[in-house]
């Protein structure tokens, strides 16, 4: 165990942030899931516009990384523009 204060500050902060990003990205887990069983061309657009924004608010906030961020924002793109032909 941490004997320092400053050590045991860092160690609250952690566990406090690893908690926020777990919820955060089960959040955009789940939307992305969301995303992909969706059949309606319409609503797999909303959705896709919402997802985005959400993954990209993440990845700058550093709960998930820029490249995992566009790797599944090209993924769900590509998703739904098969939905449209």
């Amino acid at each position: 165990m941490a004997n320092h204060k400053s050590s045991k500050k860092r160690i609250r902060q952690t566990i406090k942030r690893r908690l926020h990003n777990r919820y955060y990205a089960k959040t955009s887990r789940t939307a992305v899931r969301k995303l992909r069983a969706c059949t309606d061309i319409a609503q797999a657009q909303a959705l896709l516009q919402k997802v985005t924004a959400m993954l990209d608010r993440l990845a700058s906030k550093g709960a998930i990384s820029k490249n995992k961020a566009s790797n599944l924002k090209s993924k769900l793109t590509r998703h739904v523009n098969k939905l449209a032909a």
